[in-house]
């Protein structure tokens, strides 16, 4: 359980992402943390490690980098990072909170399973330390470099400190996302629900210079009304969405009745 209220003032925080070290999120991201908190760290992908989910390097070596004070970058992914900042960079003094952001682009429904911005929120999760991931979704056909990122500038620090105001399980991590619109245009604040699609609807094939042909895995198809009360709905709605998500994947429900079923069934080893 972690309990609240965090004492931001004195606390240390760990900022990492998928998107790497020089992206423009972590960045701001950096600022948003160094406003809350003066011990600020950063340990983040040397290049962009963009769904790689909650992947673990195990059969490469890393190594890490050190850009500035503080600041951090390891050849591996988000999962990695963390580790390696837990375990070895700040292994003296743990963290006290987890950023893991800002990504550029959301992160809703199924989204979370290959996020690996969620994953560095995971891992930490898993270490027993409070993690928040953040995301700002970003409008259809615009470059990095116009991306209106003040909603997620404006409201971050809103939304960290009221939500590290309440205790909540160590096996939960909360999950923030940001509309594509200006902060002027932000409609409010939704508690949501995990939404539903499916990322990879369209495939784009096409052939290489040498005439071979490839493949290429697509968006999911944005002209969907998504039901009320899911992460989903609420950015469609130019509202934040704040969704706590759990890493325990056990379905409760159906351990009951797979158990029912089985007590019904004697055990037979034999063949």
């Amino acid at each position: 359980m972690f309990n609240a209220p965090l004492n931001l003032k004195n606390a240390r925080i760990l900022i990492s992402n998928d998107d790497g070290i020089n992206s423009t999120g972590i960045r701001k991201l950096e600022i948003i943390a160094k406003k809350l908190a003066k011990d600020v760290w950063v340990v983040a992908p040397h290049t962009e490690q963009s769904a790689t989910g909650h992947s673990l390097t195990l059969r490469s070596p890393l190594r890490i980098n050190k850009f500035a004070k503080n600041r951090f970058s390891v050849n591996g992914t988000p999962t990695d990072c963390v580790v390696l900042a837990i375990n070895k960079i700040m292994k003296d003094s743990p963290p006290d909170l987890v950023l893991s952001g800002i990504n550029c682009g959301s992160n809703l429904g199924e989204d979370i399973t290959y996020s690996g911005t969620i994953a560095a929120a995971m891992e930490a999760t898993l270490f027993g330390i409070p993690a928040i991931a953040l995301s700002q979704e970003v409008a259809e056909q615009r470059s990095t470099r116009k991306i209106d990122w003040s909603a997620a500038e404006t409201y971050s620090t809103k939304i960290i400190k009221r939500v590290i105001s309440v205790s909540w399980p160590r096996d939960v991590l909360i999950n923030v996302n940001f509309p594509p619109v200006p902060n002027t245009q932000v409609k409010g604040i939704d508690i949501t629900r995990e939404g539903r699609r499916k990322v990879g609807d369209e495939i784009v094939e096409s052939n290489d210079p040498r005439g071979e042909p490839y493949f290429w895995i697509g968006a999911q198809k944005r002209s969907v009304s998504h039901s009320p009360g899911t992460d989903l709905a609420a950015i469609q709605n130019n509202r934040i969405s704040v969704t706590p998500l759990s890493i325990n994947l056990t379905h409760k429900t159906m351990v009951r009745t797979l158990k029912e079923t089985f007590k019904k069934q004697k055990f037979n080893n034999k063949r």
